[in-house]
């Protein structure tokens, strides 16, 4: 079959450092660090604010002072006031949503040439008060001395100061009531994967990361956020991957969604993260002569199970493969995003299994060997992080860099979504 749309030019792409949430990063509102990402973008691709038609961001908490928040770092960048902006949500693929858009946007005739990306500050998730400590503060807002005097005494209650955490919100589905890391725990064990593959595939994570920094891989892909917006020292290097990760260190760790049998941890787990990316898009037949970073020619996104949101990869990416023609095979590198070690090995399993592809993919044959060689070749998030609205971008960034430069073709960025569904990308540098 052919692509849905014609191929897009990926003209240039960047990112913040990813840093832990509460971190160096925690000062730096979701806004701020896009602006950074696309004015990084920017004067990578030796363009000037005024050339961009439109801005697409990608995010999920949506921050209460900028809940456009695509409109605003559009504005922040010095985009021009008449170039429209906005920002889509789906969750963990709200990166990938945003070049989505944008390429039906380009398609449409409306623009020719697009910043999309995603950011995320998790530090900045605010603290919610639940409905009786709300109903408390209206009253006691609205009502004089002798009112208020007669509210605290008849009223309050400690319990009122008690906030809803809005992160822990978030990450946890309301559909099926489990949260993130309980879905990793059915997918532990529903494919038998014990905790001493899980905290190899951790230390792999930090160790490929760790590689690719002291390489200088990362130099051309992360752009650094100043001082003057982390109200501290600039922030040049991500923060999560650890030079010395051992399966020792990660054996000491307690599980932490199931305390009594489960498998999954702090360690093996990525964590929760800030950051933003931004990449420059045009139609491919539209570049007049400018060198991209390379191409995106088609994509898919999937729905599954909410209890096993974990394997959204493995449906949208033989979504993918059976809407193109392609194999597995086909392709030379693989980004899956690394939610849970848990989660990427379960994806390994049921891709290779014929048994189910027949019973949940109604295909007679494996979606095929998911090689880990050729998977996340320069570390995860497992050692990155994953600021939820941003991974999509980032690994959209990461995969064509790495193909380029390994002198390799064709690629698929994936990863699974909060509320069960799944996105696959696929790539080219040629």
């Amino acid at each position: 079959m052919s692509a849905t749309l014609p191929p897009l030019a990926v003209l240039a792409g960047v990112r913040t450092p990813f840093a832990k949430a509460f971190g160096s990063l925690a000062n730096v509102p979701a806004d701020q660090l896009g602006k950074v990402a696309v004015e990084g973008v920017l004067t990578r691709a030796n363009l000037r604010p005024t050339d961009v038609g439109e801005v697409v961001f990608g995010n999920v908490a949506g921050p209460p002072e900028a809940s456009n928040v695509g409109r605003v770092i559009a504005l922040r960048s010095g985009i021009p006031n008449d170039r429209i902006a906005h920002t889509v949500n789906r969750n963990c693929a709200s990166g990938i949503e945003s070049v989505v858009s944008a390429w039906q946007i380009l398609n449409e005739g409306r623009t020719d040439l697009i910043v999309a990306g995603g950011t995320e500050s998790m530090s900045n998730v605010p603290l919610l008060w639940n409905r009786k400590a709300r109903d408390f503060l209206m009253d006691f807002k609205k009502a004089g001395f002798a009112g208020k005097l007669s509210l605290f005494l008849r009223r309050f209650r400690p319990s009122l100061l008690k906030p809803v955490v809005a992160l822990e919100l978030g990450l946890s589905d309301p559909t099926c009531g489990l949260n993130m890391g309980q879905t990793a725990e059915i997918l532990a064990k529903e494919f038998g994967i014990s905790r001493a593959e899980q905290d190899q595939f951790a230390v792999m994570s930090h160790q490929r990361t760790v590689s690719a920094w002291k390489r200088g891989y990362f130099a051309d892909e992360v752009v650094p956020v100043p001082a003057e917006l982390t109200k501290g020292e600039a922030v040049s290097l991500d923060t999560g991957p650890r030079p010395g990760q051992s399966l020792e260190a990660l054996a000491k760790l307690k599980p932490i969604f199931d305390r009594k049998n489960g498998s999954v941890t702090a360690g093996n787990s990525c964590p929760i993260t800030d950051g933003a990316a931004a990449v420059v898009l045009m139609p491919a037949d539209k570049l007049a002569g400018r060198e991209p970073l390379g191409y995106i020619r088609d994509y898919a996104i999937a729905g599954c199970d909410p209890r096993r949101m974990g394997l959204g990869p493995v449906f949208a990416i033989h979504k993918l493969l059976r809407k193109t023609g392609m194999k597995l095979a086909d392709f030379d590198l693989i980004e899956i995003n690394e939610a849970f070690a848990v989660q990427v090995l379960a994806c390994k399993r049921a891709m290779a299994s014929e048994e189910f592809a027949r019973r949940e993919l109604n295909d007679n044959q494996a979606v095929g060997d998911l090689d880990l060689e050729k998977v996340n070749a320069n570390g995860g998030a497992i050692a990155l992080g994953h600021p939820v609205g941003t991974s999509g971008t980032r690994l959209i960034i990461t995969l064509l860099r790495a193909l380029r430069d390994r002198g390799l073709k064709r690629g698929i960025a994936s990863l699974c979504v909060g509320g069960g569904q799944g996105a696959a990308v696929w790539l080219e540098t040629q």
